[in-house]
């Protein structure tokens, strides 16, 4: 009471005055931090929305309602049992990248964005691993995600959201299918082993048949040309000894007899020769009688005579003819 004495009027209304315009400040100025949105309601209706930064209100009239995360955020999506198309049990979860782009729409037409949005992943993953079989669900995540942004981000436009990404994180059958899947697994690479195995076996009889195909007929041809060669060798063999006889039957039309007796006993001489001459052959069997062979080298001998009684010169180099074998003496032990 003695306070109050020495306070006048003018001091409480100013005291008043200060305090009213510090409240009305506090309630008017309004600081949203980066990465968010406020919205502004005025008596419990959507005004307009706050940037990030210095913002001013009106005091006791308008208020802060809903304060908007608009950077991109990310949802966990719970793990859940979905049953594929051929009746298999998978347990799948995944993760939802989104982003809010009308913080209007955002946070007045829907009441929950985050439940919302995790409900309607959940829903729509059963949906689309619904009408796949177990081997396309575990083999085509990227057409699982593909249909899953197509269909969240038709479906949250309305609440002014966009959905960036969808990603499906596991999808992970029982145990018991698990090990029937390693089985068949298994049993399918060893029927691939088999049949390649087979094929490259049937290949290698291929390519061997093959080879004993080319070597036949590189044989064949082979044998055809030794034949023709063998062939033209005896034709100019032929026609050598053909040209040979005939010189020789010229040559005996033209000298008589006497020719052809010096040329039989000529060949005599030399096959006799080539034959005693032999330093391997321990017995020569003279299949006619020694006078005879005597009488055929005497023959020849005359035949080389020239007319005046002497042999021609020999040329250089040409073995001497052999000398005429003595006369064979009687046997005592032939009869008389």
């Amino acid at each position: 009471m003695d306070i109050l004495q020495f306070i006048s009027a003018p001091t409480i209304v100013l005291v008043v005055l200060l305090v009213l315009a510090m409240l009305t400040a506090t309630r008017g100025i309004r600081t949203v931090p980066q990465g968010e949105v406020w919205t502004v309601e005025r008596f419990g209706a959507f005004t307009r929305i706050l940037d990030p930064g210095l913002n001013f209100i009106i005091p006791f009239i308008d208020g802060v309602g809903r304060r908007v995360n608009v950077q991109e955020q990310v949802l966990d999506i719970p793990e859940q049992s979905v049953i594929t198309r051929d009746n298999a049990t998978v347990a799948v979860d995944g993760i939802v990248y989104y982003r809010v782009m009308d913080p209007a729409k955002a946070a007045y037409a829907v009441q929950d964005l985050n439940v919302a949005l995790t409900a309607l992943t959940m829903t729509n993953i059963r949906a689309v691993i619904g009408e796949m079989e177990l081997d396309a669900t575990l083999s085509g995540r990227e057409r699982i995600n593909s249909s899953l942004l197509a269909i969240l981000d038709g479906a949250t436009d309305p609440w002014g959201v966009k959905i960036a990404r969808v990603e499906i994180r596991k999808i992970e059958p029982p145990e018991n299918l698990i090990r029937a899947m390693n089985l068949q697994m298994t049993a399918e690479r060893e029927r691939r082993a088999t049949v390649a195995k087979a094929e490259g076996e049937r290949e290698a009889e291929i390519k061997r048949a093959e080879g004993e195909k080319q070597s036949l007929i590189l044989e064949a041809e082979g044998r055809k040309e030794a034949a023709f060669r063998d062939a033209e060798a005896r034709e100019r063999s032929a026609e050598a000894e053909a040209n040979a006889t005939r010189m020789v039957a010229e040559v005996a039309a033209g000298a008589g007899t006497d020719a052809l007796r010096y040329f039989i006993a000529d060949k005599y001489v030399k096959a006799f020769e080539v034959l005693a001459g032999n330093t391997a052959q321990k017995l020569v069997i003279v299949p006619m009688e020694s006078s005879a062979l005597a009488g055929g080298i005497t023959q020849a001998m005359e035949l080389l005579r020239g007319p005046d009684g002497t042999f021609p010169a020999r040329p250089p180099g040409t073995p001497r003819p052999p000398a005429a074998p003595a006369p064979e003496a009687p046997s005592p032990w032939t009869p008389r």
